[in-house]
């Protein structure tokens, strides 16, 4: 009988207008895009040693990706979760770029009507932010409600999304300071991780679908 199997796991840490993004790679497939304070963030101990060898494509979209000139990613994933789940973490990678659809569509759109909460669940589970793009999935009536990341990081991803889509003029407004140059970049001396305040904190009674 064999046992369950053993991914080689990696991270980094790179800066990007929403903050530092902690990269993880399992196995050379990107596994994990986390913000900081990220709810149901896995254990820091899980993503394995600092290592921004296999994460230069990722980088790379991301760069491209805040710059303006990237709208879809094609980077290898590992997601792992549930059948449901990656049920879920698909169709949202079908939400057109600068565009959002509400929980109860999403789960329309997967075939299973009357489960948006279940829905709104998965999403909030959802490992890999930015490039499975979980923030682009509002209320019923257009209201951001929950966000992994925080309200303010989702807020900033779509009006930076909408403003590039409809080509507006003027900068969206950052939630995070910016360090030089235009996209992410590597984090911190090699080796080191997340400062204690970066790591996840408890989170209380929160919305219902996040």
């Amino acid at each position: 009988m064999r046992g369950p199997l053993v991914q080689h796991r990696v991270h980094t840490v790179i800066d990007s207008p929403v903050g530092s993004l902690t990269l993880v790679a399992a196995d050379g497939a990107l596994a994990g895009i986390y913000m900081e304070q990220h709810r149901h963030q896995p254990p820091f101990s899980t993503f394995g040693e600092r290592d921004p060898g296999p994460f230069a494509g990722v980088t790379e979209q991301l760069t491209e990706y805040f710059d303006g000139g990237r709208t879809t990613f094609d980077v290898p994933l590992a997601l792992g979760g549930t059948a449901f789940q990656r049920i879920v973490w698909a169709a949202l990678r079908d939400i057109p770029y600068g565009e959002t659809v509400s929980y109860g569509e999403l789960a329309e759109r997967i075939g299973r009507p009357t489960a948006s909460r279940a829905v709104g669940l998965a999403n909030g589970r959802n490992p890999v932010s930015i490039i499975v793009p979980c923030h682009r999935v509002v209320g019923s009536t257009g209201d951001l409600t929950g966000y992994g990341g925080g309200i303010e990081r989702k807020r900033y991803l779509l009006d930076f999304e909408r403003g590039q889509a409809t080509g507006a003029s003027g900068t969206p407004v950052q939630t995070a300071p910016r360090s030089a140059g235009s996209g992410p970049r590597e984090s911190g001396p090699a080796g080191s991780g997340p400062s204690e305040s970066e790591l996840p904190v408890p989170v209380t009674a929160g919305t219902l679908h996040e």
